[in-house]
């Protein structure tokens, strides 16, 4: 038997982890632990979020045992079991290195670069960076290249910016390099406001350092010496070890004045955002750093001329600058043989919605919707049927199911109406209304509006009193049409790209879901169930026993009748809240 104290142990304690217990489930294992004198390893999130809280037992041979759900109560069945007695719980077990589990496509589809390290490096600990080549890629740009160099190397990679529409990396670098100025900026955009994603939130949480190095070399490219990580407010813990890591490289010579002994300088600070999602436009970000209201301003000119106080400003997002390290270890050259032709690399994708591995993961650029949902996530909820895959967040669009073998990268994506935008990911099933989808996001949209330009302030507002008006029975003749010409003078016309992109939720699924906008205006019918104004509950007679479970749970007192006999729903009093078709086991109430 192996000694227990030649056994490794981590747990993840990002903010998904910790929602879930992990924090109780550390300070349990730390005294079970300590009796054999193992100290438990923090990593950040794996990407299996589905299965928090885990902790990942590593044999003396290397042999890795993930176990998921590992609640306070169940960490001592892990170490009197598996470190003492060498046998691994098998109940708990969500992925082996040396075994078969359900959960082994969710890794094994993927191809992790940027997250190579984020699940298994100590966050906290730069030390812990640097056991993984940490910092030798600003090493070899900052010894070994020229400005010019490094900027032709990201040239050469093929990266493209990963928050938005994937302008490429290497010419906005040499941009802000050639822009005139005694003074230049790099600045990170770490808003990251879109409903349903935290793929920034779980690199800053779990691999600061690796965003921290990638603005450095940034920053020696362009001839920058200041630099901003413009991060929400709501992002405690990933702001924790932000000023965690900065603190360490200061003083290991990776940030600050004459890094690594050169005449380099460059200090790192960190900006909270109020959490306003027009922040996420860059002149908006740039004027929420210089103290002022965070609202877009016309471009020309752009940051990489004048941006940050007028000065030549290089900003990109957490991704973009965490893919940066991997270029250089890797090399151009073998980064861009991974992904498409005009798409290079990796994305991380957030999974959400009716999909049953919610979690992040990181896929080769080309793969396709159906292999994301599917072999990685496992998935619809409860085996129903997909309907639709919102891509890109608030400003992306929603794809149908004929769209499920569709490659995704950046052109295919804008060619079918969406784009890849952050990497928010959400699933929808056949319980999913198109029209009351289309609402939700257009009501984030329009709520968060800076209210500049007419044509977002007032065009969406438009928009969405129609949305509203055709989900409450009320649609009218030509509120399609209307529909179409609102978006795309939005489109054509708003100041700032997520005013431009604000319409996209909509006109895609009128691109793709037209028939469902025709059956709520012209038959009064919502084909989910969702719009209230358009269904009504019955019970059905000869089904109904008279068990009273339905009226019962009516918040209303709705429903009427005798014990043993079948029961009616008043329709002038029905709220239509659902209520008493989950409950009722004989399928006696139906919905039209």
């Amino acid at each position: 038997m192996m000694e227990a104290q030649s056994y490794r142990v981590r747990v993840g304690l990002a903010t998904c982890g910790i929602a879930a217990g992990a924090d109780k489930t550390y300070d349990q294992l730390v005294p079970l632990l300590a009796e054999h004198g193992i100290v438990p390893e923090r990593t950040g999130c794996l990407g299996m979020c589905f299965s928090e809280p885990l902790v990942e037992v590593i044999t003396p041979t290397g042999d890795s045992y993930l176990y998921g759900g590992v609640t306070a109560d169940k960490a001592a069945a892990i170490v009197e079991q598996h470190i003492v007695g060498g046998k691994p719980v098998e109940e708990l077990l969500a992925l082996a290195s040396s075994a078969a589990t359900e959960n082994d496509h969710f890794m094994s589809k993927q191809h992790r670069v940027l997250l190579e390290h984020v699940g298994v490096i100590d966050p906290e600990s730069i030390d812990s960076y640097l056991a993984f080549n940490g910092y030798k890629a600003l090493i070899k740009a900052v010894n070994e290249m020229t400005q010019q160099e490094v900027i032709k190397e990201v040239q050469k990679s093929g990266l493209r910016g990963r928050g938005g529409a994937g302008f490429p990396t290497g010419m906005k670098w040499n941009f802000t390099y050639q822009a005139k100025g005694d003074k230049k900026y790099v600045v990170c955009n770490a808003d990251e406001g879109d409903p349903g994603a935290f793929m920034d939130r779980s690199i800053l949480e779990g691999n600061p350092h690796a965003l921290i190095e990638g603005m450095t070399i940034a920053a020696y490219a362009v001839g920058a010496d200041e630099g901003y990580i413009y991060v929400r407010a709501e992002y405690p813990l990933a702001i924790k070890r932000l000023r965690i890591a900065i603190k360490e490289a200061n003083n290991h010579g990776y940030l600050g004045n004459k890094i690594l002994g050169t005449n380099f300088n460059f200090n790192l600070k960190i900006k909270e955002g109020a959490g306003a999602f027009v922040c996420g436009e860059e002149t908006a970000l740039l004027a929420s750093i210089e103290g002022l209201r965070g609202i877009p301003r016309p471009r020309p000119p752009f940051p990489a001329t004048s941006g940050l106080w007028g000065k030549p400003t290089l900003l990109n997002n957490v991704e973009t600058y965490a893919n940066v390290p991997a270029i250089f270890r890797l090399g151009a050259a073998e980064y861009s043989k991974v992904g498409t032709e005009s798409s290079k690399g990796t994305k991380v994708f957030a999974l959400t919605g009716k999909i049953k591995k919610t979690g992040l993961a990181e896929v080769p650029m080309g793969i396709t919707m159906r292999e994301i949902i599917y072999d990685i996530g496992g998935g619809i909820q409860d085996d129903k049927e997909f309907k639709a895959v919102q891509i890109g967040g608030p400003s992306g669009g929603c794809l149908p199911a004929e769209q499920l073998d569709l490659s995704v990268d950046y052109d295919s994506l804008t060619a079918a109406g969406a784009m890849m935008g952050s990497g928010g990911l959400v699933v929808m099933d056949e319980t999913t209304c198109m029209v009351d989808l289309a609402k939700f996001f257009l009501t984030f949209t329009q709520s968060e509006s800076c209210g500049k330009c007419t044509p977002c302030r007032e065009g969406t507002k438009r928009m969405l009193e129609i949305l509203e008006r055709i989900t409450e029975g009320k649609g009218q003749p030509g509120d399609i049409e209307t529909l179409e010409e609102l978006g795309s003078a939005i489109r054509d016309s708003a100041l700032c790209g997520l005013g431009q992109t604000a319409p996209n939720p909509v006109l895609s699924t009128l691109r793709y879901f037209r028939h469902e906008y025709e059956e709520h205006i012209n038959e009064g019918k919502c084909r989910a169930g969702v719009c209230s104004n358009l269904i009504s509950y019955f019970i059905i007679k000869d089904k109904c026993v008279g068990c009273t479970v339905c009226a019962k749970n009516c918040p209303v007192n709705a429903i009427s009748g005798e014990r043993k006999q079948p029961h009616e729903i008043d329709q002038s009093i029905c709220i239509k809240c659902g209520v008493c078709y989950e409950k009722c086991k004989f399928d006696a109430i139906i919905l039209k």
